[in-house]
């Protein structure tokens, strides 16, 4: 007889949108799912290392550092990504996410952490994205304010 490959672990559905809520910035949902050698969770780690150096710089050199312009909004994105992730895993219908996770494997019913993830998720995710888009928005009117008065100062 060949031998079989042992079966997968099952991957709960409530454990990846809390590990995308906590920890998927960094890409630890996707490693949970995917497994250690799944590329796009290592590309998390630097994008939201280089926010995190942003929001380092903004707070040590002041709302004057380009760099710290460009490197927070990075940081906001990631967790604005990793909060979306968390919603749809949670919302995901458990036919489907078994279908694809837990192939073979008899399903599992959600109860309410799936939920209360996506309910976190939510209010987590707007605030940030709404913060990263007025974030955004007025370096980008202050940068364009003050290159129509240093013209015009000629």
């Amino acid at each position: 007889m060949p031998p079989t490959d042992p079966p997968s672990p099952y991957r709960s559905k409530t454990l990846a949108a809390w590990l995308a809520l906590v920890a998927g910035s960094f890409g630890l949902h996707r490693i949970y799912l995917n497994g250690w050698g799944d590329k796009l969770a290592w590309a998390h780690v630097p994008l939201t290392t280089l926010g995190f150096v942003g929001a380092e710089r903004m707070s040590n050199l002041g709302q004057n550092d380009p760099l710290a312009w460009v490197l927070v909004p990075l940081l906001g994105l990631m967790l604005s990504q990793a909060m979306f992730f968390a919603i749809v895993y949670a919302l995901t219908p458990d036919e489907r996410w078994d279908a694809r996770f837990n192939p073979g494997q008899p399903g599992r019913a959600t109860r309410w952490g799936a939920v209360l993830a996506a309910i976190a998720a939510m209010l987590v995710g707007g605030v940030v994205l709404i913060g990263t888009i007025a974030f955004s928005i007025q370096k980008a009117f202050e940068t364009q304010m003050g290159s129509s008065q240093t013209g015009s100062e000629r």
